[in-house]
């Protein structure tokens, strides 16, 4: 039986590593309700994300803050040249031919880091803030614990507003609700897709960052595991559905902390297991996501 502090202690972390499921989830999710892809080179701007930190921290000498910043920045004009040299050309195919592109565009993306600065783990320099923590009687959260969550519920707020108080946004939920009703409406398709990959490139990129921040060693494969993670989430929560993705990446966290707490140590190693078990037995149960609705 857990202790009542032992169980508050793993729901901080659940909290915290579903944080930044959700924010992976989310970018899946805004891309698939629009074009009905799923963009497997989405793992990719999250390793990016981490990636752009460092060279920016090593090579030009910035702060960790303005690193930040301009690894997002990049993430996103990423998302934007991805979009336009290998989906768009694509768009009105098979749908088959767009999933194989964005395979095919994540092994050049991970190969091009590998070839450029090598395959060894690497690290970040966080700010010495990141190591402090404060303790509620038995419960010790960290700084770096409340940024995750802050950060990840302040760029949710903002996409909330992007998508529901500018044109933009309005444009790229009427687009997921019927394409090619909007083209006919005179709807600039191309720049609501464009925009949609951008987002959620940025998305990526900053969950890379905080991931980066809190395990701090990473390598040119570190966004696979989320990736593939974050996808079951946003299928977990209804993908296509942004408070599905939301809510996905929260129970996945959950799920993966607490089957740690409570399985044996020998068996905790397949944690990742018991979670895509505790997902078919969701979709077959529910096969259009918690979230989602009947067709």
């Amino acid at each position: 039986m857990l202790q009542v502090s032992v169980v508050a202690q793993q729901a901080v972390n659940a909290v915290t590593l579903g944080s930044i499921y959700a924010l992976l989830a989310i970018g899946y999710t805004i891309v698939y309700g629009i074009l009905r892809l799923v963009n497997f080179a989405h793992g990719d701007s999250f390793m990016l994300g981490a990636y752009g930190v460092l060279l920016l921290l090593t090579g030009l000498k910035m702060s960790f803050w303005t690193a930040t910043a301009g690894s997002l920045a990049l993430a996103g004009l990423l998302g934007l040249l991805i979009e336009r040299s290998a989906y768009r050309p694509l768009r009105g195919t098979a749908e088959v031919n767009l999933l194989i592109s964005s395979l095919a565009v994540s092994m050049i993306l991970e190969n091009l880091v590998i070839m450029v600065v090598g395959a060894r783990p690497r690290t970040i320099p966080v700010p010495r803030l990141f190591e402090a923590s404060v303790s509620m009687g038995d419960v010790i959260v960290s700084y770096l614990a409340i940024l995750i969550v802050v950060t990840t519920f302040g760029l949710m707020a903002a996409l909330l507003l992007l998508v529901t108080r500018t044109k933009i946004g309005i444009a790229m939920r009427a687009t997921a609700n019927d394409l090619e009703a909007c083209v006919l409406m005179g709807v600039d398709s191309n720049t609501v897709i464009a925009v949609a990959f951008a987002t959620g490139a940025v998305l990526a990129g900053a969950g890379g960052i905080l991931w980066a921040s809190k395990y701090t060693v990473f390598d040119p494969l570190v966004g696979f595991l989320p990736g593939l993670k974050a996808f079951i989430a946003a299928v977990l929560g209804g993908i296509g559905i942004l408070q599905g993705a939301v809510l996905g990446g929260y129970l996945l966290g959950a799920a993966e902390v607490f089957l740690v707490a409570l399985l044996p140590s020998d068996l905790s190693a397949y944690r990742d297991i018991m979670v895509q078990m505790v997902l078919i037995v969701v979709l077959l149960v529910k096969p259009e996501g918690l979230l989602g609705r009947r067709r």
